[in-house]
């Protein structure tokens, strides 16, 4: 059969080579035209040549793999139930802007504010240690632990100190030492997108506490407490992520009376400490805590670089031992070499002239961007913050944040709807801009035009 042998001869090509013409095939296999152009036709249908009128027939490429057909994970909805992981909050904070898009939302220092050249002198010393790969101690090496212990206050004691994987993995730890599945935490409202994601994917209930100017309300936080019967409330006292809210002195003590009383523990998240503009904030909670009511999280992240996961965890007591428990049987202990980075650059002459310079940096910028919608929308009231990367922008009621913050991303600026930082039900529509992400302070005015752009429309 002719097909059979020029389906040989056709193995023998290199792809793209040309078959013989149709006029020597007949002369070769004594066989008619018609012959040879339905053997071609049934080659081409198996996808060996390819014919081309005028040309001739040429051999194909080696055949397309098949496309198998889709799994059917249909089961896999059972078998998971109806327990949902929602992390859209926090990826949003996380995402990179596009080019050309203006970064008025993130969380991190903008590279050329971080301490790139130190990092990298801090990380060849931690590296040629001999023991740099070896198994650290699972707590966290000494001098670390005596470093948070001295910033956490007197208070505090390096075996008080368990370093983490930085301050996230730290709220995880945290909040799945102290509570079971089922139970209530109380937060600020608004609040860190984190700490809701983390809570929730425990299958913890978070319960919102205002806050105002001034950091959570205490005699709010007082009927949670009452009618929720939570055993644990989550804070940012300085520096608060949206609001940018210092708590203020008095409500300090009023806040650990109020926990005395209901018998729980405060959460303390001082990831901001090192990002103060206006004044540095006070002494972290856990400084006025004499019980071990305060379990105090300390990051250096934001003040340093996002790849720089080391944090610690300050607590004292039984739940010292708890949360410890916890982290070994989750993750073992954070890597070695990252701890004695940290350790090499906190401890070098440049780390105190590193954070002036982001001192200076982040005042600069705060004020630009306040300077810029004093400018180009004049009509909205933003408060003025003592430290952090953030403004917290209160829109005019009716205002949809959330589609302002799409239109806003099509004109070409990034910002964070208000409505993902509210437990529940916001209490008004919000934006949060951040200074600490864009290149520049003539960047930050663009963003905050285009942004004006976006609501006037």
């Amino acid at each position: 059969m002719l097909a059979d042998a020029l389906r040989a001869d056709v193995r023998g090509l290199a792809p793209g080579e040309r078959l013989p013409s149709s006029r020597a095939l007949v002369e070769r296999h004594r066989v008619s035209p018609v012959t040879v152009s339905r053997a071609l036709g049934l080659l081409a249908a198996e996808g060996l040549v390819v014919t081309r009128p005028g040309s001739g027939a040429f051999a194909a490429g080696p055949p397309a793999a098949a496309v198998p057909e889709p799994a059917d994970h249909g089961w896999q909805a059972v078998a998971l139930g109806d327990r949902s992981v929602d992390s859209a909050g926090v990826s949003w904070l996380l995402t990179p802007a596009p080019d050309g898009v203006v970064p008025l939302s993130g969380g991190y220092l903008h590279p050329a504010l971080q301490p790139a050249r130190a990092l990298a002198t801090a990380a060849a010393r931690a590296a040629r240690r001999p023991d740099a790969w070896e198994m650290p101690p699972l707590a966290g090496t000494p001098g670390l632990r005596a470093w948070f212990a001295r910033a956490s206050g007197p208070a505090a004691a390096p075996a008080d100190v368990l370093v983490t994987s930085g301050g996230q993995q730290s709220l995880t730890t945290v909040l799945r030492a102290l509570l079971p599945p089922g139970a209530p935490v109380l937060v600020e409202s608004p609040t860190y997108p984190g700490v809701l994601a983390v809570a929730r994917a425990s299958g913890l209930h978070p319960v919102p506490v205002p806050v105002d100017r001034d950091g959570v309300r205490p005699d709010l936080l007082a009927e949670a407490f009452s009618m929720s019967g939570a055993r644990a409330f989550y804070c940012q006292p300085a520096f608060q992520n949206p609001t940018g809210a210092v708590l203020s002195p008095e409500r300090r003590a009023q806040v650990l009376d109020v926990a005395r009383a209901a018998g729980a523990f405060v959460i303390e998240d001082d990831f901001a400490r090192y990002l103060g503009i206006a004044a540095s904030p006070p002494p972290p909670l856990i400084a006025q805590d004499g019980e071990g009511r305060v379990v105090h999280i300390a990051s250096l992240t934001k003040a340093t670089a996002p790849s720089l996961r080391v944090a610690a965890v300050v607590a004292r007591g039984p739940v010292a031992e708890r949360i410890r428990a916890t982290q070994l049987v989750g993750e073992f202990c954070p890597a070695g070499p990252l701890q004695e980075t940290l350790l090499e650059l906190v401890g070098s002459p440049g780390w105190p002239r590193h954070l002036r310079a982001v001192r200076a940096a982040l005042r600069s910028r705060r004020d630009a961007t306040l300077s810029a919608f004093a400018r180009e929308l004049p009509e909205l009231r933003v408060d003025r913050p003592s430290g952090g990367f953030h403004l917290w922008i209160r829109l005019p009621d009716g205002v949809d944040d959330t589609a302002v913050a799409e239109a806003a991303l099509r004109a070409g600026v990034l910002v964070s709807a208000g409505r993902p930082f509210f437990p529940a039900e916001a209490a008004a529509p919000h934006l949060r801009v951040s200074y600490g992400a864009a290149a520049s302070e003539q960047e930050l005015a663009e963003g905050v035009r285009r942004l004006a752009g976006v609501l006037r429309s």
